[in-house]
């Protein structure tokens, strides 16, 4: 798999927001993806180092249509930190 196909998207929600000072990001990877390649794609795409990532996969949720019932898609989180000396990830345009 290329770099680009482990990294889906940005996970942007509160707490993630939060934990960027800290130099801390969650991103949606593959769900093949191991922490190895995640590290590696990182890495490509960003020109940062990577010191630690932390994966964990995500039930889809149980949602309801009137009388139907389905799941939503399950994902892969991925939680990345990035070195002290590194420089951060730019995930919103500058103004």
């Amino acid at each position: 798999m290329e770099s680009r196909d482990i990294i889906l998207r940005p996970v942007i929600t509160e707490e993630s927001t939060a934990k960027m000072d800290d130099k801390r990001y969650t991103f949606d990877v593959d769900l093949r993806a191991t922490k190895t390649q995640v590290k590696k794609a990182i890495e490509d795409i960003f020109a940062v180092n990577v010191t630690k990532v932390n994966i964990m996969n995500v039930r889809g949720k149980l949602k309801r249509q009137g009388r139907f019932t389905g799941y939503t898609t399950k994902r892969r989180k991925a939680i990345v930190t990035l070195s002290a000396d590194s420089k951060e990830i730019q995930l919103f345009g500058e103004e």
